[in-house]
């Protein structure tokens, strides 16, 4: 490979220009700008270079076909919902495989609970299927419920393993062009992205490296398992870090375990319940989505086949017993989202070797819902803060599509606590930037580290709330190439 030399750029926070020499994919010097260069010369003008950006928690093809469902993101009702798609309807709204499928209502604040009834009479031709915007949930119609093979009760929801399970399946149904992501990766890319954990349920550890081999070269991608699919994975010789495809972009991640619900779906495990009624009252504390025995067989299995263990823990319940079981075997993980955690349950985050991936956007879509539903609970939930007091590593993710894929939109809420005009939520759980950064990247601006940097328009040091929200990238470089330029 050509060498390649930035010249003029800016390390963040910093002063004094310099020159970033790229060779063979890695920075290979950092130097006060001026001095000879060889190969392509790009000229930073003083914009400002750092460490590409890394989403730790996607579900790619969700985000993908995303754009192809009906958007029910501001729907505050089921009427509002109900018209969303009428509206969608009228103008020939898309189908996937016949049905209409809407995607990003969050119920947990309705008055009014969602009803089967109420779809079927205002659809009675139509399969009509609703995504919950945590995935968790899918409120739909008689003919849609016949498509996914379900039986809804009055409500018309179904939630957590019987919707996961049969959500997945029909996706699997829909031919999604290979174009459809690379277009998305592009876009991340475009946004300073260099990498993704994808955490989707399919065999990412096949379907990934067929589309970099397809051209879909914009970011490298961590390819989860889901213990349906762990055997196959063993089988195979597959083990957490190797290589899946020939450029080197796509590696083996890890086993992706989910012991519980959500919030906005009322299924977290929790150690109190939810207050109130509503469609999801049954569940009192939430739901224990794997048993703890199945969660320890599941962990012992995937160590002996050398692959690392990710798991899905929520409510303050959940991440106590999954903390447990870490602490039992005596085997380092990590623990997704970690949204409500007991106070006493932090530093043990770092005693059991834990790293917390957490999606700081959530806070803010979800804070008014847990002011409800974790009603006194709330200075420790989405508790960022106190995670990184405690010593614990974090990572930073988007949980996409359930937030957008932009690491800095992560940044800025894990940053402020607050998004628009609304004050800050919890403020003393705001995390500083230099950790969050830290938390959004996989490498440093440093000699010897890979070349995957992004350039951006402003020092993220220098931007105030929202100003982070919308960093505007001028380039972004995978492996000393770029995915993105606009300088």
């Amino acid at each position: 490979m050509n060498a390649l030399t930035l010249r003029g750029g800016r390390a963040y926070d910093g002063a004094d220009p310099i020159d970033v020499v790229l060779n063979d994919g890695t920075i290979a010097a950092i130097r006060p700008t001026g001095g000879p260069v060889s190969g392509e010369v790009v000229d930073l003008d003083g914009r400002f270079v750092g460490p590409g950006l890394w989403d730790a928690h996607v579900h790619f093809t969700q985000w993908v076909i995303s754009s192809r469902r009906i958007d029910l993101a501001d729907t505050r009702s089921p009427e509002d919902a109900i018209a969303a798609v009428r509206r969608a309807v009228a103008t020939d709204a898309p189908r996937t495989d016949g049905v209409l499928v809407g995607y990003g209502y969050r119920d947990g604040l309705w008055s009014t609970p969602p009803s089967l009834a109420a779809l079927d009479e205002a659809f009675p031709d139509d399969a009509v299927v609703l995504v919950s915007g945590d995935l968790h949930a899918g409120w739909m119609n008689t003919r849609g419920a016949e498509r996914f093979g379900l039986r809804p009760d009055a409500t018309g929801v179904v939630s957590e393993r019987d919707w996961i399970g049969s959500l997945q399946r029909f996706q699997e149904a829909a031919s999604i062009p290979v174009e459809a992501f690379a277009h998305v990766a592009d876009a991340a890319a475009r946004r300073g992205v260099v990498g993704v954990v994808d955490y989707e349920n399919v065999p990412n550890f096949a379907e990934w490296p067929a589309r970099a081999a397809a051209g879909v070269r914009s970011l490298r991608v961590d390819a989860s398992v889901w213990p349906d699919r762990l055997e196959e994975a063993i089988s195979l010789g597959l083990r957490t870090g190797d290589v899946l495809d020939g450029e080197g972009l796509v590696r083996m991640g890890r086993l992706k375990v989910v012991v519980d619900g959500s919030l906005n779906t009322r299924t977290a495990w929790c150690w109190d319940p939810y207050p109130g009624s509503g469609p999801h009252a049954e569940h009192g504390c939430g739901v224990q989505s794997v048993p703890v025995d199945e969660l320890r067989r599941l962990l012992l299995r995937a160590r002996e086949g050398g692959i690392l263990p990710a798991v899905h823990a929520i409510g303050d319940r959940a991440n106590t017993e999954v903390i447990e079981v870490f602490e039992e075997l005596g085997m380092p993980g990590i623990i997704e989202h970690a949204q409500l955690v007991r106070d006493e349950d932090f530093a043990r985050f770092v005693r059991a070797g834990l790293i917390a991936s957490v999606q700081p956007e959530h806070a803010m879509d979800d804070r008014d819902i847990a002011d409800v539903h974790w009603a006194g609970r709330t200075a420790r939930a989405f508790a960022f803060g106190s995670l990184h007091r405690s010593g614990a590593a974090l990572r930073l993710g988007s949980d996409a599509p359930v937030a957008p894929l932009d690491p800095w939109h992560a940044i800025a809420s894990g940053t402020t606590r607050s998004r628009g005009d609304r004050d800050a939520w919890h403020p003393e759980q705001r995390l500083p930037l230099d950790v969050a950064l830290d938390a959004s990247t996989r490498s440093r601006l440093a000699v010897g580290q890979p070349a995957d940097l992004v350039v951006v328009e402003r020092d993220p040091f220098a931007s105030e709330r929202d100003e982070l929200r919308e960093m505007p990238v001028a380039a972004t470089l995978l492996g000393g190439r770029f995915t993105h330029r606009a300088v």
